[in-house]
């Protein structure tokens, strides 16, 4: 009999596609959701959709996956995030490799992103290789401000087909973004005893420009390449200069 597959959604407040994200993973033995007390319709839609809703204050996705991944006890694990789908062909890749039993501990999946008006294809977003599908146990979650990634514990194989990812609905949703984890990267860098300021914001956000939009060939996505090279750019510039914040003047200390 082939191995059961759990698919793993941690939520928040994610009643935009929770329904296609759930709806694409119906192939899956169980649906499991691990909700941090959404506002939104976000537990109905989960509930309606036949899964197993768990709620659990957010403290970091380290935490987070660490109490999902208590609950899944063995076979396979497809983890998507709320905002992505997966596609009919990579259904299909699951389903036949995880009845072929490899022995593999996990999979890598290459994730399609839709910015302003169509999917990158260059920009450094694509193929963006995710490892998703991976055995119960035999896996491990990193950290790095505000990102997470999962690391197997064993040998690994790529499957076709994409998982669909459509991250913000505006650009005003996409600054909000690049602003928290502009934060969050500081904070990490900051504690890790990085130095920042000026001089290596402008730096970093030249260089990450250049990345995104020369290296990567972000120019031959047309408008929304370089608007998202630009996003990229400010949001290293911001990670580097709030490194260290400065007191931002005090008034009552002024003469």
């Amino acid at each position: 009999m082939r191995p059961t597959i759990t698919a793993l959604v941690l939520t928040y407040n994610g009643e935009r596609l929770l329904d296609r994200c759930l709806g694409s993973l119906a192939f899956c033995d169980r649906i499991l959701v691990v909700d941090s007390f959404s506002t939104d319709t976000t537990v109905a839609i989960a509930q309606a959709a036949g899964a197993e809703v768990l709620q659990r204050k957010w403290e970091g996705p380290g935490p987070q996956f660490a109490f999902a991944l208590e609950k899944i006890s063995d076979g396979w694990i497809v983890s998507l995030d709320q905002d992505e789908i997966c596609s009919e062909e990579l259904r299909d890749s699951i389903l036949a490799a995880t009845a072929a039993d490899s022995g593999k501990a996990g999979y890598w999946i290459p994730r399609r992103s839709w910015y302003f008006d169509r999917f990158l294809k260059h920009s450094g977003w694509y193929p963006d290789h995710l490892l998703r599908l991976f055995r119960a146990g035999r896996m491990r979650v990193e950290v790095s401000g505000a990102h997470y990634s999962f690391h197997p514990d064993g040998e690994t194989g790529t499957l076709t087909g994409d998982i669909l990812h459509y991250p913000y609905e505006s650009f005003r949703q996409h600054l909000d973004k690049v602003n928290d984890y502009a934060q969050k990267g500081a904070d990490d860098l900051r504690a890790k005893g990085k130095r920042g300021g000026l001089c290596a914001g402008l730096c970093h956000g030249a260089g990450r420009f250049i990345r995104i939009y020369i290296i990567k060939r972000g120019f031959l996505d047309g408008r929304a390449g370089f608007i998202n090279a630009i996003h990229g750019a400010f949001y290293a510039f911001l990670k580097h200069l709030r490194i260290e914040e400065g007191d931002w003047g005090r008034p009552f200390e002024h003469k």
